[in-house]
C-alpha cells in the first residue's frame, strides 16, 4: 500500500502523465493531489513506498526520472481565487511535506498559490514546474498570452474537468505543446470560416484526423467508477402568465418605466417575473423539511434578497460579490451561492443537497455546481439535485440548453427563436 493512499485511477494518470499534459477527470477524482504527486515524481520522490521519501534523492529503475539526482523546482499554482483564500491546495501539499510557508516546507523551494487574475506577475519565472488549475486558456486573451510567455521557459500541466468543446478551445494548449506556432497557423490549417458575416465566424474545421491525434496526445483521462449515487429532480413552479405575456407583447421595463434595451436586459426582466413566483420560494421551504442542510445557488440579487427573506430564520451564510462567508456547521443551515463566484474552487463534505433555486446559462457551471458535492471522500451515497423550473418559454429554453450540454443563447431567444 502506498503511503500517498492514491487510487487506481489516480496511479494509472501518474503513468501517463507529462510535461504539457492536461489531467482530466470529472469534479471530486482528485485531480489536485494527482498533480501534486506528478511533481513529487518528478523531483524524485516516490509514491509506491510504504513510508515518505524525500525529493531530490535518486533511486533506481523510475521511468520517470531515470535514477538522476533532480533539483527540486520551485512550485507555482495559477489557481482560483477561491481555491487560493481557502488554502485548498494547502491542505493537499501537507501530504507532501511542502508549502508556501517556509517554516512548514521541508524544502528549501519556493511554493506560490496565486489566481489567474494575477498571472501576469509569473512571466519572468524560468526553469520552475507550474500547476495550472481549472482550465482558464480558452481564447486568446490576456491570460492566455501569460500562460503561453510562461509555458516557453517552464515546466507545467494543466487540470481541467471540462477540457474544450470545440478544437479552438484547445489552440491554446496546442501551441504551448509546440503543435503550432500560432493562431494563424491553426486557423490557416483546420478553420473554415463562413462567408459574407460581420465578423469571423466558424463554419467546419478540417484536417480532424490531425486534431483528434493532438487532443489524444495532450489529454489524460483520469477515469474512476463514482460510488456516489447522483438524483437530479425537477421541481415545477409557478410565474405570473399575465405580467410573463405583457412583457413579451411590448418589450417594455415596467420596474423603471422604460424601453427594454438589449437582450441581456429582456431575459434577465423575464427571469425576474419567472422567479420570482411565491410558488418557488414555497418549494424551498418545502425541500428544506426534508433536507434541513442545503447549498442553495441563485443566478441575481432579487434572488437573494427573497432568499434572506424566507430563510430569515434559518442558520444562514453566503458566498457571492458581497460576502465571502464559511459554510455554515450544525444539524440545519442554507449556504446561498452565486454561482459566478462559487460555482467551483471549493468542496462540500456536510450536505448531500443542492437546490438550485434559478438555472444557469452555463451548462459547464450547472457541472461545476453539481460537483461541489459530488467528492470522492463524501461520507454520502445519495445526493440530492433539486432544479426549481417552470413553464415559461424562458425556463424551458434554458434547461434544453443544458440537456444538450450547450450554453443558453439570450440574442436567439430575444429573437423568438
Amino acid at each position: 500500500m502506498s503511503w500517498l493512499g492514491l487510487k487506481t485511477h489516480q496511479l494509472e494518470a501518474l503513468q501517463k502523465m507529462h510535461n504539457g499534459c492536461i489531467l482530466c477527470g470529472g469534479y471530486g477524482s482528485g485531480k489536485s493531489r494527482t498533480a501534486l504527486a506528478y511533481y513529487y515524481i518528478q523531483n524524485g520522490g516516490d509514491v509506491r513506498t510504504k513510508t515518505y521519501s524525500v525529493m531530490g534523492l535518486p533511486f533506481v529503475d523510475d521511468t520517470i526520472t531515470k535514477g538522476k539526482t533532480l533539483e527540486i523546482q520551485d512550485l507555482y499554482i495559477i489557481t482560483t481565487a477561491r481555491k487560493r483564500d481557502t488554502h485548498e491546495w494547502e491542505a493537499e501539499m501537507s501530504h507532501f511535506l511542502i508549502s508556501p510557508d517556509p517554516e512548514a516546507d521541508m524544502y528549501s523551494h519556493k511554493v506560490v498559490v496565486d489566481s489567474w487574475n494575477n498571472i501576469k506577475k509569473y512571466i519572468g519565472v524560468k526553469d520552475a514546474f507550474f500547476i495550472f488549475d481549472e482550465q482558464r486558456v480558452v481564447g486568446y486573451g490576456e491570460w492566455t498570452k501569460s500562460f503561453l510567455k510562461i509555458t516557453k521557459q517552464n515546466e507545467w500541466i494543466l487540470l481541467s474537468a471540462t477540457p474544450g468543446d470545440c478544437w479552438s478551445d484547445y489552440i491554446p494548449v496546442f501551441i504551448a505543446n509546440g503543435f503550432y506556432k500560432n493562431k494563424t497557423q491553426f486557423n490557416n490549417e483546420h478553420v473554415i470560416f463562413k462567408r459574407f458575416t460581420n465578423f469571423p465566424q466558424i463554419d467546419r474545421y478540417i484536417g480532424l484526423s490531425r486534431l483528434t491525434r493532438l487532443r489524444n496526445r495532450v489529454l489524460v483521462d483520469m477515469d474512476f467508477n463514482r460510488l456516489t449515487v447522483p438524483h437530479h429532480i425537477d421541481v415545477n413552479c409557478g410565474y405570473n402568465k399575465e405580467n410573463y405575456r405583457r412583457l413579451w407583447k411590448e418589450r417594455w421595463n415596467y420596474w423603471e418605466d422604460e424601453p427594454i434595451e438589449n437582450a441581456s436586459q429582456f431575459c434577465y426582466l423575464c427571469r425576474k417575473v419567472v422567479n420570482s413566483d411565491e410558488s418557488r420560494q414555497v418549494a424551498v421551504l418545502e425541500i428544506l423539511e426534508k433536507h434541513p442542510k442545503a447549498i442553495i445557488f441563485y443566478n441575481f440579487d432579487f434572488e437573494l434578497d427573497i432568499l434572506r427573506n424566507i430563510l430569515a430564520d434559518y442558520p444562514m451564510a453566503e458566498w457571492n460579490g458581497h460576502k465571502h462567508q464559511e459554510m455554515p456547521t450544525g444539524d440545519r443551515w442554507v449556504y446561498l451561492v452565486h454561482y459566478l463566484a462559487g460555482a467551483e474552487g471549493w468542496n462540500c463534505f456536510t450536505t448531500d443537497t443542492i437546490i438550485f433555486f434559478s438555472q444557469t446559462y452555463s451548462y459547464k457551471t450547472l457541472v461545476q455546481a453539481c460537483g461541489r458535492i459530488d467528492r470522492m471522500n463524501t461520507p454520502y451515497t445519495d445526493l440530492y439535485y433539486y432544479h426549481l423550473k417552470s413553464n415559461a418559454s424562458i425556463d424551458v429554453a434554458i434547461a434544453r440548453a443544458l440537456k444538450n450540454k450547450k450554453d443558453f443563447n439570450k440574442r436567439r431567444f430575444y429573437d423568438g427563436k
